[in-house]
Parts: C-alpha cells; structure tokens; sequence
C-alpha cells in the first residue's frame, strides 16, 4: 500500500482528537478494558498499539509497521504513518500525543476527518496500554521533527521534548511499554498468539509489510507479513492443507453503498465449511448482518445456477440449503463500514442494516456474473452442493433419531445414559467418559444430583473426513447429540435446547485418551462449535500418580508434582524408596470415592475449559491433525515432537 500525500485528505492535527474523559479507573479495572489479566490481556495491548498502526494503514498514510519482543517481554512498535500530533489542543492545552496516552477515549478515530474508517473495537486505545504499563515511551516524527514523551503506570515523566530535525518525508510513530506486574499474572507474550494475529492483518490490509521479531534468548526469530493478494492468500493459506475443487480462488474487492467489500472463496473437498467475518480489521466470530447478507446471496445465486444447469431433472428438483452450498467452502468476507454498531455477547457481531443489503446486492451481482463467466467452476460448486444435499436427505432419519420432542422428554434418551436428577440445564453436567469400566466407577463415584455420566465405546468417528449422513448413522455419535438434546449443525442446533450447561470429556491420560479427546472436540468444534462458544465444554484432569505412606496418600498430575510429594513424603530425596508410587494408566484403575475426590468433586477437582482463541489457526489445526492429507500431519508431528512430555508405548 503505497503512501499518499494529498494534502486536502492528510489534514491530521491536534484539533482532530475528540476527548472523552476518564482514565483512572482503567489500574482499578483492567478486566474491564482488555478483557482479563492473563495471557489474554497481556497480548491485547499489542493489539491496541498495532490496531492505531493500522488505522494508518487505512487511511492510506502507513504501509510498514515493526513489532518487536525485547529480552525481557517489553514491546516496541513502530510505523511510518503519520505521527500522533504533538501540536496543542485547542480546548484542552495539552500536546495531541498527550491527551491520546493519558485520556481514556481520546483519539482520532473519534473524529471522522481523522480517519473515515478505523479498527479497534471500543475505541480505548494507546491510553490503556500506557496505564497498565509500567514505563511507556514514544517517539513522534512528523513536520520535519522527532519528539519524545515518556510516562509511568499512565503519568507522564517527561513532557513532549523536541530531540531535533528529521527528513521532511519521515514520518511515523515508535511506542516502547513494558506490561506492569502489578497489574498482570502473566507477563510472558507467546510469540504464536502474536504472529497469528498480525498474519491476520497483513491478510486483511493488502501491500501492508508487518515484521515481528522476537530477541529472547533461546528463541530469537524474525518473520515478515506482507500479502499483495489480500484475502486470496488468506484463503490460499487456510486451504493449504486441503485438496481444493478449483485453482483459481473467487475474489472481489469493491465499494457499495459507501461500503468497502472484499471476498475471496474457493471450494476444497472437505465436509466443513470455513467462513471467516470481519468488520474494520475486527474478527466478527459471531457474524452478524455483512455475514448473512453474504450467505443469503450465496444460496441464492447457487440455486438460481441449479436451475439453469444442464443436470437430471430429478436434482433439479432439490432445492439445496445453505449448509448445502457451503459444505468444503473457505470464504473470507472483510467489510469496511464507517459507522459500525456492534452487538452479542463479545460485541462482535454487526448490528447495520444497511450492510447486509450492500454485501448481499453486490454478492448476488459478482457471483451470478462470475459463474456465468466461467462454467467449469459452477458445474464444480454445484456438483459439491447437489452431493451435500443428497446426504442431508439421506441423513433425515438418523437425525429425527437424535431429536426429542421438548428439553424436558427424557423418553427417548440413550439407555446407557445415567442421568442426573436436577432438571435445570445451568445445573447439571454430563461427563463424557472412555469405556464402561471408567463409566461404571463414575456412576457410583458422582453426584447423582446434578451430574450425568455417558460411558463412551471405543473411539467415535473422525467428523472431519465424514458427510452428515454418516455422521448420523454412528451410533456413539448419535448417543451423545441424543443426549445433549441440542441438536447439530448451523441451522438445526439451538443451544436453548442443550441439558446441560457443562459437557466434561474425561479419558484416560495416554495416548488413546488423548486421540478420543481429540476426535471428540473435532465433532464439538465442526458439528456443534456453539456449545463451544458459550463455555459449555470442558476437558476433566485426572491425576496421573497417587503417591502414598502409610495412611497419608496424595495425588499428583505432573512428574514433576510426585517427585515434589514422593521427596516430601519420604523426608527426603533418600527416603524416596519408602513410598508407594501409583501410576493410573486409566480412569478405571480408580475406584468411585477417588474418581470423585480426584477428578469429579466441584470442590477439589481441575477441570479445562475450552476456548477458541484463534478461529484460523484452529481450523488449520483440525484440519492438519485429522484431515486426509499425510503430509501436513507428518510435518506438525516432526516440528511438534520434541515438545512431548508423556508419551505410553
């Protein structure tokens, strides 16, 4: 992205920040502003000071942006855009650098001359970052000139200092802050978590170079970002370990409506479907109206393709479903809107009406066209679709089968489900448990109140590689959709209809626990990703080692822990011998009063719950470790061996 210079468009002063008071409660309530503490905060502020780079980058003023992890896990980001003004407010007398790092809503994006379009979700900015920092820095070129500010925990240190000249045409901002420890529990950044999320950028923001580069010891690394295909290669990379229906990916980029669109799809010979939204650079995980705007015309041009294909008349006559057109579908949809409303429960799913009627006039034009224009890939989309909605109607009796009349009809449940008294989904819990032995210990060791226990036989079927209807005709499977009383799939699953609101898998701790475990939060995220979405998924942690002395026993879940205990036990390294050491190969070596004080009570238990962080990097993940193709599998298990702690043989 080239940078422009006109100079009626890069009207950029301190006049341009709009302020809205209030920062001294962002120390007293981090969670409020970035979401947690944890890891999750931690990698937020990047996000916040890249987030002000990209606006740049939008406005058209920015094409480089540099972030770096120091030895200590202290980050510095740099770009060439503009500068954050250093000229003085006109109404609040201070320097524009200053109100936007020590104001709470103070910021350009607030002024629509500043930037017509922006990121960032609530708008909080740099002013977090720089009250939960214990020291912040930042440099300023602009006008010719490089000036300097610094500030702890939010108050400023030093005020704006001119340190000299620069060239005319250099331009850019430099922030340095290193994370407070008295405000986070963990100050340590995973280089992963960020080069995920700047790919991401890079992806969505065509011709912006973004560089990451980490300087601690034992892992230094540097990789660029920079994709002049945009959305194609985002797409490209998504399907990279799939086989793909055809070469050329769909790709659009234009505006309607005063809506900046961009799409880019192609098929791939999977059952999944993987649509990714976004709003100003912000993940829409929950969709909203861009989202069904574009999936209204898909279907539509799809069907009205059928229609005039050249097939039997008797497929003529189905009439597909949108999970039918989507089924092995990668699309990316980013949308730039300059006002967006955002609602849901994360406040990422688009509220605008008008977007929804932009996206889906253009689509239903763009793709009709596209179509029409190159017959091999549609005769290719419609021969995916027309197979998918073959299966669904195969499929439509094994699914009554996992129907029930009402939440509260228990008359068809599985007959190897132990049900749970309570009838209050909130309260209850059903464990998903590997094996009737395990299952046997859990039902006599658990609280029939409100916990349910499903003994699971063997391992279920691996959902990636299967259509729906052979997903519905696996028994175990059916068992567990029968159970849950939800339903599957995007147009037939209501999370009101879920009897439990915690789903426990709980297998045993080797390597076929761990396969299980994987096959069974592959079906969850493909088939049911919202129970997912709404916390109700949880992963048990059973000890590994009871380790005991005479009538003192305790339980360990690590090796590290039982040698920690053994030693303590035995009064030392030497007593170690004196002490008796268990190893639970599986759950059913447990009897039922262990199970539960282990694993099963509320009280002393460990339980995981399980999260989405990163949509695209899981759906590659899924995809790598279960999909068909050998190659990407047998690269992940090379590069990820040495990483493995506990492995039976």
């Amino acid at each position: 992205m080239a940078k422009t210079n006109d100079a009626a468009e890069s009207h950029y002063d301190a006049s341009g920040i709009q302020v809205l008071k209030g920062l001294e409660a962002v120390r007293k309530r981090p969670g409020m502003y970035i979401g947690s503490t944890s890891a999750r905060g931690l990698h937020h502020l990047v996000y916040e000071v890249v987030d002000n780079s990209i606006d740049e980058a939008l406005a058209g003023y920015c094409d480089t942006v540099h972030v770096t992890i120091h030895a200590d896990d202290s980050i510095t980001v740099v770009d060439n855009g503009r500068g954050i003004p250093v000229d003085m407010h006109p109404t609040e007398g201070l320097p524009g650098v200053e109100l936007a790092l020590t104001v709470l809503h103070a910021g350009g994006k607030f002024d629509k001359n500043s930037y017509k379009v922006s990121g960032g979700l609530h708008g909080v900015g740099v002013s977090v970052v720089n009250a939960l920092s214990e020291s912040l820095k930042v440099w300023i070129k602009r006008d010719g000139k490089e000036h300097y500010m610094d500030f702890v925990r939010g108050d400023t240190t030093t005020k704006l200092t001119l340190l000299g000249k620069v060239k005319e045409k250099e331009t850019g901002t430099k922030v340095y802050f290193k994370p407070d420890p008295e405000i986070f529990t963990d100050l340590h950044y995973d280089y992963a978590t960020l080069e995920s999320r700047l790919r991401e950028l890079s992806f969505l923001n065509k011709g912006v170079s973004i560089t990451l580069v980490d300087e601690r010891e034992g892992v230094q690394k540097q990789e660029t970002f920079h994709a002049k295909g945009g959305l194609k290669e985002f797409v490209q990379y998504l399907n990279a370990s799939r086989k793909v229906l055809h070469s050329e990916i769909l790709y659009a980029d234009a505006e309607r409506d005063g809506i900046g669109i961009e799409i880019a799809m192609q098929y791939n010979d999977g059952y999944n479907e993987t649509v990714f939204s976004f709003v100003n650079n912000i993940n829409t995980h929950e969709g909203g109206t861009h989202l069904t705007g574009f999936k209204s015309a898909l279907t539509s041009v799809i069907n009205k393709h059928l229609d005039k294909a050249n097939i039997a008349k008797k497929d003529k006559e189905l009439r597909l479903s949108g999970d039918d057109v989507r089924e092995g579908l990668t699309a990316v949809l980013s949308v730039k809107v300059k006002e967006p409303q955002f609602e849901g429960q994360t406040k990422t799913k688009l509220g605008n009406s008008e977007v929804e009627s932009a996206v889906k006039t253009y689509v239903n034009e763009w793709l009709a066209e596209y179509l029409e224009e190159h017959p091999r890939v549609g005769n290719i989309v419609i021969d995916k679709a027309l197979q998918a909605a073959r299966a669904r109607e195969a499929a439509r009796k094994a699914r009554d089968l996992t129907r029930k009349k009402s939440a509260l009809d228990v008359g068809n449940l599985p007959g190897k489900l132990a049900d749970c008294s309570l009838s209050d989904p909130a309260m209850c819990e059903l464990y998903l448990v590997e094996g009737d032995s395990a299952g046997g210990s859990a039902k006599q060791g658990r609280d029939r109140m409100f916990q349910a226990i499903l003994p699971l036989r063997g391992k279920i079927l691996n959902v990636e590689r299967a259509r729906i209807d052979k997903i519905l005709s696996n028994e175990e499977i059916r068992t567990i959709i029968t159970a849950i009383g939800s339903g599957i799939g995007e147009e037939d699953f209501s999370i009101d209809q879920a009897r439990y609101h915690k789903i426990i898998i709980m297998t045993d701790a080797d390597v076929d626990g761990a396969h299980i475990r994987t096959l069974l939060l592959t079906f969850f995220f493909r088939q049911m990703r919202q129970l997912i979405e709404s916390g109700f998924v949880y992963i048990a942690q059973p000890p590994l080692y009871r380790v005991a002395k005479g009538k003192e026993e305790y339980y360990a879940f690590d090796e590290a822990q039982r040698e920690e205990i053994a030693t303590r036990l035995g009064g030392g390294p030497e007593g170690k011998a004196n002490v008796n050491i268990q190893r639970y190969k599986g759950l059913g070596e447990m009897n039922p009063d262990q199970l539960w004080k282990t694993t099963m009570d509320p009280a002393t238990r460990t339980i995981l719950k399980v999260n989405v962080e990163d949509e695209g990097q899981t759906h590659r993940l899924f995809e790598t470790l279960m999909g068909d193709e050998v190659e990407p599998r047998r690269a992940f298990i090379e590069a990820n061996a040495k990483f493995v702690s506990n492995l039976d043989i």
